[in-house]
């Protein structure tokens, strides 16, 4: 029983940092090839330095997509650059247009007055809820979460749908995230 509800914990927060999309600046591992590229002034010594530090690039790289992006993602601001918009945020040339059919509300960042909040904690409601909390100083708040149905996980943010999310997509996520 135990293993199911931590499954679908993990099953549900990676939903919930699906959400985030993991694209962004990469900052952290952008740092490392700055490291990697000041060490020395060899090409060769260069590429020498990059299959040692092949382990930091896996490290920084994951921090990067489940961390640092996702905190982009939400916020609108790298946390590490300090750069805004967000990636995900900037105007180019699209093939597929779909911001006219979206609500506006979903068209702007989430937590973009992150300098506000106070606090932001994850729990595990029950064994098929998981829950973000965001407390900001003034005392408003905003609930992102997300709830397992049958074979989907559908979220939510301030008890309005944003979006589901199928168990197949979440465990192919799973299985190329190598959890």
């Amino acid at each position: 029983m135990k293993s199911n509800m931590l499954k679908v914990a993990i099953v549900a927060g990676l939903g919930l940092s699906s959400l985030t999309g993991c694209m962004g600046q990469m900052a952290t591992t952008g740092i490392v090839s700055k490291f990697n590229l000041e060490v020395v002034d060899n090409r060769y010594g260069r590429e020498g330095m990059f299959l040692l530090l092949s382990p930091v690039y896996a490290i920084a790289g994951s921090a990067d997509l489940f961390i640092i992006n996702a905190i982009e993602f939400w916020t609108g601001t790298n946390p590490i650059t300090g750069k805004s918009p967000a990636v995900v945020d900037t105007p180019t040339k699209n093939y597929i247009k779909v911001n006219d059919k979206l609500d506006s509300s979903l068209k702007d960042v989430p937590l973009a007055s992150n300098a506000n909040i106070e606090n932001a904690t994850m729990q595990q409601i029950d064994e098929n809820t998981m829950q973000m909390d965001i407390t900001y100083i003034d005392g408003t708040q905003k609930v992102l979460r997300g709830e397992k149905v049958e074979d989907s996980v559908a979220f939510y943010l301030n008890d309005e749908y944003i979006t589901t999310v199928s168990n197949d997509e979440l465990t192919d996520y799973v299985a190329a995230s190598h959890i």
